[in-house]
């Protein structure tokens, strides 16, 4: 076991304290744009891939491209023309957001399957056609994608009524499937009877229609016994190019934990089975590439020899010569060679799989193959063509399974389960009980020895979502083997087309940050750190296991260092649930790195944060769960989790729909506030807001909020957005102390804040959940003087000397930590007031901490693996990646024109 640092917030806060470094010079291109000045045109758009090469298999993608403000309107057309040139595939394009001019600031791009290049440019101009067509009737729509047909019913139970493949039905009844039962087994007594669920459709949404992209959303509930439950939300996407739909698939649990366990959720299909029961193949994806192909009845490893050309035409997935040449003892014996009907594969944890097969229900199965980590691939069907089934993300999300059933009647079933009925059913119940915590005091007690804030019935999963990811094709023949390794490894990671860090960093979007640069020894100093603190959470997530169908994509919050374990099981030192903004540490990581295991590191979190850790029905609808041993387990439900800024960054860079759902669904979830008192458990202050308003953080609070109104309107354009943030800044800026009161009672209905705000207060959380990260973007797109001028006289102060604290506020309110970390604030005020003392001083403050110089670092073997050890506390996590402005202001700074290396010498720093 290797060694790990004492807490989680020590780790990631030097991984925060160093983005501080290495960013700030974007800030250039705010200012610019903030003063009117005109952009510049971007220096071409060149498309490359996620993981630097062209992958083996392309069936479609979608990503968003920035623009600089003013540089690209939406014609009156409408309509938006790109293309990939003479020699790329056909694209779909579409506004996705806009700069507060009106001219574009992202446009999203759909891209149809073709063959792969080393890349693409985006160009100006018409796309060649698509492929896609979309008929919608009052019963069915009907998508032509190629030469496949997709018929899509608006009411009933399935979610594809059948797939026609050149004239053939090649798949029937695609479906979502649930089983229900009462207990946990093995704890309940007697039986614990299953009850089936299926799939029931309320509301059928053509969402987009081609040519290159056509998506469908389907929104509906799990049905079964006389109940509706488990809502879910299922979009299709449909690519030219491509003989396969991408399915994503949504669900909430709105289930009382304590009586109702899912023992089994999955997606499933028929597929017509007309061959030869000798010409019909089962495939599964193994590891790596392998892939592990029979037929349903074999003709090899007979005692008799049936000729190698049938055996190699089996093994290949081919249909058998003429049987009139199989060698007579095998053409005679055929009826006697078992028909193998029934296969699964299960990946019960992530590092284990079994495989087995069975002649039919009610026989015994054999083991057929095992091994580690299966990619998640199934194939059924035979010479005349067959379905390919993929689940993303599936020894990660375990327990998982790929079945098939009846593979030798005329109709076989393919399942995917995202929950495996093999393992034991979804336990939703609180991992604890009152435990005596029955008066406000015992739980204030409770809180602060375990850091676990509990109350009863603040603890339930009821209103918690999950989404997963899959790809099913089509195919007009049995696939290869080397044509199915590289479909699993599309559906274990999605080929995508992704632009360099230069390219989006051009377009001043995302408020301050630059690609990385090594370029001096300061700077490598930091990027190294960086690349260090990046890899040391790679390693934990694989090291620590942290996967799970609920839990893939979160990170431990804090490491015990006498037992060397995550603590896992204490309070609020367990699960992170974003607290202190790791999603976005990650996000600006990529940003500026393009590297492709962060973007899917940042990717699983997305997922997971803004799903698992957000309740999506029910009383704390839009509310996040603060960290804890469960990810709903902790009664404080808060705005600060359920964050957009969050999801934004991925939503931009990808136009993925359920983010953009997720974001949409907290636009109102302020009103929630009155309902969900989130301070409850802090010391009162004086005097009870008036009727309509709610005590609110500036930065906890109101900080969080913002994100989802900003990106509203972006979206769309609605000023009703931008005033209600406009509301806030204002209303902050005419309190008396402004920031430094750190909250006001505020009312939903205006988003404005009251009182006096006379009473001087510093919290070291207000500025480490993307308050400040939004505060970047937004005095870049909104002129409100005296807003701008109250947040820089707070972040100057925040970490002045108590003697300027004392003269400013006229005594030192106390409150304030982090003084590493929030040395981003101290930079940011130095930068734009181009206060060469003032940048000293945030370098200083930034340095403060040993861990950053050689010498102030350690090794420690454990278990034979060495790793850095930080050996004192350093800056908060929600500068991990968000710390755009920290001290390289001096490297650029118009006061002096020191450069990078010139100011880390006079900070002691290098020689």
């Amino acid at each position: 076991m290797s060694t790990c640092p004492t807490s989680r917030r020590r780790f990631l806060q030097s991984a925060a304290a160093a983005s501080v470094l290495s960013t700030l010079p974007g800030l250039s291109a705010a200012i610019t744009a903030n003063t009117g000045a005109k952009a510049k045109p971007v220096s071409g758009t060149a498309l490359r891939w996620l993981d630097g090469q062209a992958p083996a298999r392309f069936d479609g993608a979608t990503l968003g491209v920035p623009w600089p403000r003013g540089t690209l309107r939406l014609p009156a057309s409408k309509r938006l023309d790109f293309t990939l040139g003479g020699n790329g595939p056909a694209m779909q394009s579409w506004p996705l957001a806009y700069w507060p001019d009106g001219s574009l600031k992202w446009t999203a791009h759909a891209i149809a399957g073709a063959a792969p290049a080393e890349g693409w440019e985006l160009k100006a101009g018409a796309s060649a056609g698509g492929s896609v067509a979309v008929r919608q009737a009052a019963d069915q729509v009907v998508v032509t994608a190629g030469d496949i047909v997709w018929t899509v019913p608006a009411a009933g139970e399935h979610l594809v009524a059948s797939a026609v493949r050149a004239g053939r039905v090649s798949l029937r009844n695609l479906k979502l499937v649930a089983l229900r039962q009462d207990g946990p087994e093995p704890e309940a007594e007697g039986s614990v009877a299953r009850q089936p669920f299926t799939s029931k459709l309320a509301k059928v949404t053509v969402e987009q229609t081609g040519p290159v992209r056509a998506v469908l959303k389907l929104d509906g509930m799990h049905t079964g016994g006389g109940r509706d439950w488990l809502p879910f939300s299922v979009r299709l996407y449909f690519y030219a190019g491509s003989d396969s739909v991408r399915v994503v698939h949504s669900f909430i649990y709105d289930g009382t934990p304590e009586r109702d366990f899912i023992r089994g959720l999955g997606v499933t299909a028929q597929v017509p089975m007309t061959d030869a029961t000798h010409d019909r193949h089962v495939r599964f994806s193994g590891e790596g590439a392998g892939v592990w192909g029979e037929a349903v009845r074999p003709v090899t490893g007979l005692r008799r020899d049936p000729g190698q050309a049938y055996k190699d035409a089996q093994v290949a997935g081919r249909a058998l010569p003429p049987l009139a040449g199989m060698a007579k003892p095998v053409q005679d014996g055929l009826p006697w060679i078992p028909e193998w009907g029934d296969f699964s594969l299960a990946q019960l944890a992530p590092d284990g799989f079994t495989l087995k097969k069975r002649t039919k229900a009610g026989r015994a199965w054999i083991d057929a193959n095992a091994g580690t980590r299966s990619k998640g691939l199934v194939y059924a069907g035979g010479a005349a063509g067959g379905v390919v089934l993929g689940l993303k993300d599936f020894w990660q999300r375990a327990p998982v399974q790929l079945d098939v059933r009846n593979a030798a009647t005329p109709m076989a079933d393919v399942t995917a389960w995202l929950w495996s009925p093999s393992a034991p059913a979804m336990d939703m119940r609180s991992y604890r009980g009152e435990d005596g915590m029955d008066t406000h005091d015992k739980q204030i007690a409770g809180l602060n020895i375990t850091y676990e804030d509990y109350e009863a019935g603040w603890d339930a999963a009821t209103g918690v979502a999950r989404t997963s990811e899959l790809q099913l094709w089509v195919t007009g023949a049995t696939p290869s083997h080397d044509t199915l390794a590289a479909m699993a490894e599309q559906v274990a990671n999605p080929a995508r087309l992704v632009l360099s860090p230069e390219r989006i960093h051009q377009c001043g979007v995302f408020g301050d940050w630059d690609p990385a640069d090594a370029g001096t020894p300061a700077r490598k100093l930091i990027e190294d750190r960086l690349a260090l603190q990046l890899d040391q959470y790679l390693r934990e997530t694989e090291q620590h296991r942290w996967y799970g169908f609920w839990s893939y994509g979160d990170v431990m919050h804090t490491y015990d260092a006498d037992r060397h374990m995550w603590r896992y099981d204490i309070g609020g030192y367990a699960w992170d649930n974003s607290e202190l903004s790791t999603d976005l540490w990650l996000w600006y990581s990529y940003l500026r790195t393009g590297r492709a295991d962060i973007f899917r590191y940042a990717e699983a979190m997305t997922r997971h944060t803004g799903e698992v850790d957000v309740y999506h029905l029910g009383r704390f609808k839009g509310f996040g769960t603060r960290h804890g041993v469960q990810h709903w387990s902790d009664s404080s439900k808060q705005p600060r989790v359920s964050n957009a800024a969050y999801r934004r960054i991925y939503y931009f860079l990808t136009a993925d729909e359920r983010v953009g759902d997720l974001m949409r669904e907290l636009l109102d979830s302020d009103a929630g506030l009155a309902k969900v008192d989130i301070s409850r458990k802090l010391p009162k202050k004086e005097g009870a807001p008036q009727d309509g308003f709610v005590n609110a953080s500036f930065g906890t609070v109101w900080g969080s909020l913002i994100a989802a109104w900003l990106a509203e309107w972006e979206r769309t354009g609605d000023v009703k957005w931008r005033d209600k943030i406009v509301s806030g800044m204002r209303s902050i800026a005419a309190l008396k102390r402004q920031w430094f009161a750190a909250g006001a009672p505020y009312d939903h209905r205006t988003g404005k804040f009251q009182g006096p705000g006379d009473n001087a207060s510093f919290s070291n959380l207000n500025g480490v959940f993307g308050v400040v990260e939004m505060n970047s973007e937004l005095l870049t797109l909104v002129d409100e003087p005296a807003y701008r001028k109250a947040w820089l006289q707070y972040c100057r102060t925040y970490n002045a000397p108590k003697e300027d604290i004392v003269a400013l506020l006229g005594r030192d309110p106390g409150g304030r930590g982090m003084s590493d970390t929030n040395s981003k604030m101290t930079a940011y005020a130095a930068y734009h007031e181009r206060d060469r003392a003032l940048a000293l001083r945030a370098w200083r403050e930034f340095f403060q901490s040993d861990w950053l110089k050689p010498e102030g670092s350690r090794t420690r073997r454990v278990g034979g693996s060495a790793v850095l050890r930080p050996v004192v506390e350093l800056a908060n996590t929600s500068t991990n990646g968000s710390a755009q402005w920290g001290l390289a202001a001096i490297q650029h700074m118009a006061l002096g024109g020191a450069t990078l290396d010139e100011a880390a010498r006079a900070a002691g720093l290098i020689p």
